[in-house]
């Protein structure tokens, strides 16, 4: 193909104009992110019908989310050269096909499975969708292109994840994740009808992609992602019981994740605003305190036996907003240390992300046994933590990084 054709085919009018096809993309992350995470709105219903303990079930959300972090940059690598509509419509096709799968899985080993394709579906199709809603859009309007395809996912916490643990209470776990699936096929349908052809992009090697990690900034900055998502998503996966234990009813849990998801989205748009005033640091140590405060005051109620509804309700939704004030500072901080290979290194955050989430629950499968006073300590020392190795690396990091 020319470099004529490229052009052309890069500002090439979508089908349905271009207005249609971003809220298209928002709905395709908007099912990767309710997939990644609806399994812990019904864990314990999930885990009575295989057979298997509550433990061992939130390991469906550890599975999806570490092959998320290591097939996305293996992904990007083979796919590159793949044109941009085929590619986004057979990751989509592919999650609605991961997810019948998984209701309809008859044993728990090949629920993982599932659980792994539907990984590596969401993991094509998410990076690449911000990019092309980037590439799309005209340049005075690329960050708000960008803004609604991520918010997507942030919905998918805010709506996705309760509203799936109410549809298992009411219909089942198999048809909950029945309904994530035409979701996403409904997205791909909408894509392939919408989106222009649009030509992939160059052979980037692997090695080339992980060069970055070369920079002694990023080898810093990177890994407090990863610590700061096991924090917050240790308790996670397993809220319905852990919430339980101060006092909500299953029902009432998912009212709880749904002021965790408010949080959510108030935490991320919260953190871009002030990062740009307070830095990096800043933002990311008042984050990592609220988000102790929250996961001890709720480890309190439990090991106490104290029933405090709203109190519950207010600690959720600090819980919620520190866990995903992380992300922009930590996209700023990782730019700013290597503002060459930024698309590089905002894609290995996101790898860092879910690492960090599979970490967690695996923490939390390790911990839930003991109770969930333990599983809140075992969150807010991993939060403390977070804190510490942000205040000894920063010190180490260049001024922009701190106050910048």
């Amino acid at each position: 193909m020319s470099d004529v054709s490229l052009a052309r085919a890069a500002v090439a009018e979508p089908r349905g104009g271009r207005a249609g096809v971003v809220p298209v993309l928002a709905l395709g992350t908007f099912a990767v992110g309710t997939d990644a995470f609806v399994v812990a709105g019904f864990l314990p219903e999930l885990a009575a019908d295989l057979g298997v303990s509550t433990s061992a079930a939130g390991q469906a959300v550890t599975v999806f989310a570490a092959a998320y972090a290591l097939l996305s940059p293996v992904l990007a690598t083979l796919t590159a050269r793949v044109p941009r509509r085929t590619l986004l419509v057979t990751a989509l096709a592919g999650l609605g096909a991961a997810n019948l799968a998984s209701a309809l899985a008859p044993t728990f080993a090949a629920l993982l499975a599932t659980r792994v394709a539907a990984a590596g579906a969401a993991a094509a199709f998410t990076p690449n969708a911000g990019a092309v809603a980037a590439s799309l859009a005209r340049p005075e309007r690329r960050a708000g292109a960008l803004a609604v395809v991520v918010g997507g996912l942030t919905a998918a916490t805010a709506l996705g994840v309760p509203l799936g643990g109410l549809a298992g209470q009411w219909t089942g776990w198999r048809w909950a994740l029945g309904a994530v699936a035409g979701l996403a096929l409904a997205a791909a349908g909408a894509v392939a009808l919408l989106l222009p052809a649009l030509p992939g992009g160059p052979a980037v090697a692997l090695r080339e992609r992980l060069a970055v990690l070369r920079r002694p900034a990023v080898r810093a900055i990177l890994p407090l992602t990863a610590l700061g998502m096991a924090a917050a998503y240790t308790v996670y996966a397993y809220s319905v019981p852990a919430l339980a234990a101060v006092g909500l009813t299953a029902r009432d849990a998912a009212w709880a994740l749904g002021l965790y998801g408010v949080g959510a989205v108030l935490g991320n748009l919260g953190a871009g605003l002030a990062t740009d005033r307070l830095g990096g640091v800043g933002v990311l140590t008042a984050g990592y305190l609220v988000m102790a405060v929250a996961l001890g005051g709720l480890g309190l109620l439990a090991a106490s036996g104290t029933r405090a509804p709203v109190l519950v309700g207010l600690l959720a939704l600090a819980w919620g907003a520190s866990s995903w004030c992380q992300t922009p500072p930590q996209q700023h901080r990782l730019i700013a240390a290597a503002p060459q290979e930024a698309p590089l290194v905002v894609a290995l955050n996101s790898s860092a992300i879910y690492a960090g989430i599979g970490a967690g629950t695996l923490s939390g499968g390790l911990t839930v046994h003991s109770g969930a006073a333990a599983l809140y300590a075992t969150a807010t020392g991993l939060a403390l933590l977070a804190l510490l190795y942000l205040l000894l690396t920063a010190a180490t990091l260049p001024r922009a990084d701190r106050h910048g």
